[in-house]
């Protein structure tokens, strides 16, 4: 009890460091929002026909994008869904630079009804690193 009390600083930190390296995964389990990687995307592409959703800005997405991918900005996701109905029960990987706007899109598409959403970890920039393949 001691050790405690005369630590109580370095213990909270120990929390707190071991709760952020979580937060992550949990924040996914949370929102109901499934990630897939690379690997786990390129797989859903190939094998399950999914279909690339790109949320980013029209001049992030004209400088490099997944081949066949969709484009709807994030902002006007909500009001724009028509165009995504006919994939509603097919697999859907959502993507933007980094992963946290896909989020919320996936978020969106979940609440309209989609069911096999999925948010590519790590976004274009992941893709890009694993050397796959971008158009313009």
């Amino acid at each position: 009890m001691e050790f405690v009390q005369h630590n109580i600083w370095l213990i909270v930190l120990a929390a707190f460091s071991g709760f952020m390296l979580i937060f992550p995964n949990l924040r996914g389990k949370i929102s109901g929002t499934e990630e897939v990687d690379t690997t786990g995307a390129v797989q859903l592409i190939n094998h399950d026909n999914a279909i690339v959703l790109d949320v980013r800005e029209a001049n992030e997405f004209s400088s490099g994008h997944i081949a066949d991918a969709k484009h709807i900005p994030v902002g006007q996701l909500a009001n724009n869904l028509k165009p995504l109905e006919k994939y509603k029960d097919q697999a859907i990987v959502v993507n933007c630079r980094s992963g946290a706007r896909s989020a919320s899109a996936c978020s969106i598409l979940r609440k309209n009804g989609f069911t096999k959403v999925y948010n590519l970890k790590g976004g274009i920039l992941a893709w890009q690193q694993a050397n796959l393949p971008t158009v313009k």
